[in-house]
């Protein structure tokens, strides 16, 4: 069975943004679709997102994992993928920074660079997509994880940061690069 888990950004919630609709379209295609609740969004720490992202792999190990992340959601997917033991059909990463970014409660997720060799081989497929006028994550830094994870990058004119603040209750751009990785 195929399988999505959404990941959330700091301050962020499981039902923000686009995310509700996402999984309603998923699940009108018969594919099971859940945004994760990450621990203490306020105060995140690295540690406590992978083991979350990673107990839910785990638990259905059996099915075609997708994972899509949203800003801090994306280093935490990557942090994940770095340390997995299995792999996974796909990942989208959207509005994710790729660099240390100066905020302090957030850095925890940047105390060393990525081992972008290491993550492209747990997943077949990467995506990155943003906004040309993110005012939080640079595009520099999506053409960064596009060229690293050798993944298309979709740029979304006047996107902004792409969430529920700049008006964002669907993102299709998301829903076609899932459906594209699953055939």
């Amino acid at each position: 069975m195929k399988k999505v888990f959404l990941i959330h950004g700091f301050e962020g919630s499981p039902n923000g943004g686009w995310r509700p609709w996402l999984m309603a379209e998923l699940e009108n295609r018969d594919i099971y679709a859940c945004s994760l609740s990450m621990p203490d969004p306020e105060n995140p720490r690295c540690t406590e997102w992978v083991e979350e992202i990673a107990r839910h792999v785990r638990r259905n190990s059996k099915d075609e994992i997708y994972l899509v992340g949203h800003s801090l959601g994306v280093p935490a997917m990557l942090r994940y993928l770095e340390s997995a033991n299995a792999s996974i059909k796909g990942a989208v990463l959207v509005s994710g920074p790729a660099l240390k970014t100066g905020n302090e409660i957030i850095d925890d997720f940047f105390r060393t660079p990525f081992d972008f060799e290491n993550i492209r081989s747990k997943a077949e497929k990467f995506r990155v997509i943003h906004g040309d006028n993110d005012p939080r994550v640079d595009i520099k830094e999506a053409e960064i994880l596009s060229k690293e994870l050798n993944a298309p990058l979709a740029i979304i004119p006047n996107g902004g940061h792409l969430n529920g603040s700049s008006g964002w209750r669907s993102l299709p751009e998301c829903l076609n690069a899932l459906l594209a990785m699953m055939g």
